[in-house]
């Protein structure tokens, strides 16, 4: 075990092993970009900071990463993400680890301030925790610092905010824009694992089933398609009119929220923002409603209100909590509102974080081999990556893209 790591229980490791093993068994597209990319030596002896959801297919990236040569140090993204078992086993396979499952607020601000306190050269972000903590709290750290990657939606939003204050002294390459990683992480990832985080958790039966899901980002076009997909009535509230206008044209129905509060079964959030269901859309629900987040934070729905109006608390199922109302009717939150498909479950497939994954990996390698051309600030991923992946991923599966003839190449780019 690293000597300095912080895990809960060391024990646990064997069951963190396995897990890991078969996350790496179904990565194929991470294995061969491994062998073919990262072991070249580029990496070798680079301080590699991570903040991500510590379980299996995430733990597997860090371990590639400290294969290729770089000294990696992890923490937790979010305090129920995080795994024991497989917080043990990395450890245990030499990468450091500052985490544990649903630490106190100080214990979990203390993991990112440790990962932070290495001095990394690369950060491979989700939410820009890393980043944020290390502009506000080390600055005196931020010249060692190559570059970085974000992994999330709400951190390239923190990232947009930090760029047009001029505060990034460093290139961050924005790894969720990629179109290897937002057309499937953000969408099939996120779609399918929350909906069986939803059902698994609750043993109910979602066809016929009026499910609300707020906003029509690619995270929220995967909510309603995998809703859908299991026989729901789905209706999309968006502020964005052309968005909304989309899941119109997509088959879904489209309200006001608040329109929709008060014929909502099932409500999931994917939006990013703050409070998008509050007080006044608590109000209108009806009784056995079920609240789950897709989010990255616990703050999509305003739980503080919904506590306040409650006469009760109970847990009613693992990982669902039962708040009772004056009236009688009760509402059922899922992972205390945080994200649900992964405080309440394994989070998504394997096979698409194999695509997510594989995209950090050759942002982290990009980042060591060209940083030091590269100008300061967000900056999208290269296109090379993103063909990269889709490339090797479709060689694991026997497909070769279709090729231009000297013909076609000819008529695209004549205008005559």
């Amino acid at each position: 075990m690293t000597r300095d790591s912080i895990v809960k229980d060391p024990t646990l490791a064997p069951e963190g092993h396995r897990k890991i093993d078969w996350a790496a068994q179904h990565s194929p597209v991470l294995n061969t970009i491994f062998r073919n990319q990262l072991a070249d030596g580029s990496l070798r002896g680079r301080k590699v900071a991570m903040t991500i959801h510590l379980e299996a297919k995430t733990a597997y990236l860090a371990i590639l990463l400290a294969e290729a040569g770089a000294d990696v140090t992890v923490s937790g993204s979010n305090p129920l993400s995080t795994q024991d078992d497989v917080c043990a086993a990395l450890a245990e396979r030499g990468v450091r680890v500052y985490a544990t499952h649903d630490p106190s607020d100080e214990d979990f601000e203390g993991y990112l301030m440790q990962t932070i306190e290495t001095a990394p050269e690369v950060i491979i972000d989700d939410g820009a925790e890393l980043v944020g903590r290390m502009i506000v709290h080390r600055p005196d750290l931020l010249d060692g610092v190559i570059g970085a990657s974000e992994e999330t939606t709400t951190g390239i939003l923190k990232l947009k905010a930090m760029d047009a204050e001029e505060v990034l002294p460093f290139p961050v390459l924005a790894a969720n824009d990629a179109r290897m990683k937002h057309l499937f992480d953000n969408r099939y990832g996120t779609g399918h694992s929350s909906i069986v985080a939803l059902l698994s958790n609750t043993n109910l039966f979602i066809s016929g089933k009026a499910v609300v899901v707020m906003g029509f980002g690619w995270v929220s076009r995967g909510l309603a398609k995998y809703a859908a997909g299991m026989g729901a009535r789905v209706i999309v509230c968006e502020p964005d009119p052309v968005k909304l206008l989309e899941a119109y044209a997509e088959g879904y129905e489209v309200m006001n929220s608040l329109d929709a509060a008060g014929v909502g079964d099932v409500f999931l959030t994917g939006t990013g923002n703050i409070h998008v269901l509050r007080r006044e859309h608590l109000e209108r629900m009806k009784d056995g409603v079920l609240l789950a987040n897709a989010g990255h934070y616990d703050h999509e729905f305003d739980l503080a209100a919904l506590r306040e109006m409650a006469v009760a608390e109970r847990e009613a199922r693992r990982n669902v909590t039962e708040y009772e109302l004056e009236d009688g009717r009760r509402f059922h939150v899922l992972a205390r509102g945080r994200l649900v498909n992964i405080a309440a479950a394994d989070g998504h497939p394997v096979e698409i974080m194999d695509l997510t994954f594989a995209v950090q990996a050759l942002a982290a390698h990009h980042l060591v081999r060209n940083a030091a051309s590269m100008p300061a600030g967000l900056q999208t991923i290269p296109e090379e990556i993103d063909d990269l992946v889709a490339r090797t991923k479709l060689a694991t599966l026997g497909v070769e893209p279709e090729e231009l003839t000297e013909e076609q190449i000819s008529y695209q780019q004549s205008w005559r």
